[in-house]
């Protein structure tokens, strides 16, 4: 009896812990596929905000944003993005997570000058909808500025 419930306890941790990775995999993917979807369609896939609507600080700077699928306009005249080093954290398994990564791009939004060299900090909270997953709140950080920081807040 005690071999009986020592497997099925380590065949309970086994499948949490699939499940976890799967979690963490299947947000990475979201991240990449986003990131071809401008690519591709010289625009942001509206379809990748959720339906209760995203909270978001640009990396243009300013107040916090309230966007949802409808008031999305962001197209573009050239893209070519990238994303890397990401990591994902999961707050509630299949439910909730938080992305961080880099994003780099050449490119140039409708009615603006081309920025060459766009290299932003991001962070965004995903959340499951109807089997998908969709983001919640993000914040964008760019590379370059932080003034009234140091350069290495952690030591």
């Amino acid at each position: 009896m005690k071999i009986l419930v020592s497997l099925l306890i380590i065949a309970s941790c086994a499948m949490s812990a699939q499940l976890h990775a799967d979690t963490a995999a299947e947000v990475r993917a979201v991240v990449v596929a986003n990131i071809e979807y401008t690519n591709k369609e010289l625009a942001q896939d509206p379809q990748r905000i959720s339906s209760k609507g995203s909270k978001e600080f640009f990396s243009s700077g300013g107040l916090l944003n309230e966007i949802n699928r409808a008031s999305l306009d962001n197209t573009f005249v050239a893209f070519k993005g990238s994303v890397k080093h990401i990591d994902v954290t999961v707050l509630v398994e299949g439910e909730a997570a938080v992305a961080h990564y880099y994003q780099e791009a050449v490119m140039q939004p409708t009615g603006s000058a081309p920025v060459p060299n766009y290299r932003t900090r991001v962070t965004q909270a995903f959340v499951k909808e109807d089997g998908a997953w969709k983001v919640r709140a993000a914040h964008w950080s760019p590379l370059v500025g932080g003034a009234g920081t140091s350069q290495a807040v952690v030591k």
